[in-house]
């Protein structure tokens, strides 16, 4: 005779490995480090201030 198998748990086995896959895959995908985020922070404010600088005032006539 074989053994008993709870069908149930080992459906929510299988969902759990193929969760843990999914996340692993979006961490590859998606996944930065603190440093990367904070990098990308301090280049958007350099350009917002380059950009800034630059904007013409829409008051200011062109004579």
């Amino acid at each position: 005779m074989s053994d008993v198998v709870n069908l149930n748990r080992f459906r929510k086995k299988k969902r759990a490995k193929a969760a843990e896959a999914q996340s692993a895959e979006n961490r590859a995908k998606f996944g930065r480090t603190k440093g990367e985020k904070q990098r990308d922070k301090q280049e958007r404010a350099r350009v917002d201030r380059l950009t800034q600088g630059r904007k013409l005032d829409p008051g200011a006539s062109e004579d």
